[in-house]
């Protein structure tokens, strides 16, 4: 027997030995001859876990580059005026991958043996039903919501702003790729409220599947990317779910530097008062369209233009009171 076929064996009778293949789904076939394919649970779950991310991020962010590209679709853009350059994009994909390899791939290799510690399943099959899945991730999404509500506050404060945030607010018209542009030291504050709900939920439930924590990290990443996009159409899902966060409440913060400072939900800003600005940029903008009924394109578009820019003042304003503030600690 050849070493190959001997560590192929070795590993099925290690992780699969009694498992009735026959009974299992394709991909859960699939997923088991992953584990055999490498032999090595960790390394092969590590492996898997980033290259996920990374195909998912980078795979996502592809669209929303196109369409900037395409002036089309510009008419969508909530702040038409700020199209990112071929070279912004790209310094911006060096810091990312920069704390892709740094902090998230060390964060991601060693989440999942924290994770089996308290009772997270990896290469077991089968699956979870969708019926245990479901709650899951909810769960999932209200945590970190809670958590990135709380600590990007944080970071909007004196010093923590001047050496960590900063960076993030760059730009001021987001764009896809920008999701994840950020210091390093943000990468893992606010990654850490990502992965703490799944290690929280199995110190206390002991039933989770890290195919259940793949599913959590995709549609994140999507409503990380998506809120970022600068993009508001109208089959964005914030139409569709009145309390979902997108890229229309987003775009605010990044445009305004204050308010907003919730990820996927809006609850948390309305209920704390922190979306008092964004509430009356919005007031105003369906006023300015009601006053204006009958005025051409154009008109309509630079009295948008102007209300921007008046919000925007004030957010410069209020980042240059934070960073005086930072000076005097």
């Amino acid at each position: 027997m050849s070493f190959a076929n001997a560590t192929a064996l070795s590993a099925t009778e290690l992780l699969y030995k009694g498992t009735d293949f026959s009974s299992l789904s394709c991909l859960e076939r699939q997923w088991a001859a992953w584990y055999i394919w490498i032999g090595n649970p960790i390394i092969a779950t590590g492996l898997m876990s980033f290259l996920l991310h990374e195909v998912v991020y980078f795979g996502r962010c592809v669209p929303w580059i196109i369409i900037d590209a395409i002036p089309y679709f510009h008419k969508w853009k909530l702040q038409p005026n700020k199209v990112p350059t071929p070279k912004e994009q790209w310094e911006c994909t060096k810091q990312v991958l920069f704390s892709h390899f740094t902090i998230e791939l060390p964060a991601i290799w060693l989440f999942h043996p924290l994770a089996e510690s308290v009772g997270m399943s990896t290469w077991q099959v089968p699956f979870p039903t969708w019926k245990a899945v479901l709650p899951q991730v909810f769960f999932f999404f209200v945590f970190e919501d809670f958590f990135h509500f709380v600590a990007h506050q944080a970071l909007h404060t004196g010093i923590l702003y001047k050496h960590i945030h900063k960076l993030h607010h760059k730009y001021s018209a987001p764009f896809g790729l920008a999701a994840e542009y950020a210091h390093p030291a943000e990468v893992f504050i606010l990654g850490f409220g990502t992965l703490a709900g799944p290690i929280l939920y199995c110190v206390f439930a002991r039933d989770l599947h890290i195919l259940t924590v793949y599913i959590w990290i995709v549609l994140r990443l999507f409503q990380a990317i998506d809120a970022h996009s600068g993009y508001d159409f109208p089959w964005s899902l914030q139409h569709i779910i009145p309390f979902w966060s997108g890229a229309d409440h987003h775009d605010f913060h990044h445009m305004a530097f204050t308010n907003n400072f919730s990820t996927s939900f809006r609850w948390w800003d309305h209920i704390c008062g922190t979306d008092n600005l964004y509430r009356e940029y919005k007031k105003k903008l369906r006023a300015a369209k009601t006053s204006m009924k009958g005025a051409s394109k154009a008109q309509l578009e630079a009295a948008e233009k102007a209300l921007q820019d008046e919000f925007e003042e004030e957010g410069i304003k209020a980042e240059a009171a934070v960073g005086a503030k930072a000076k005097v600690q």
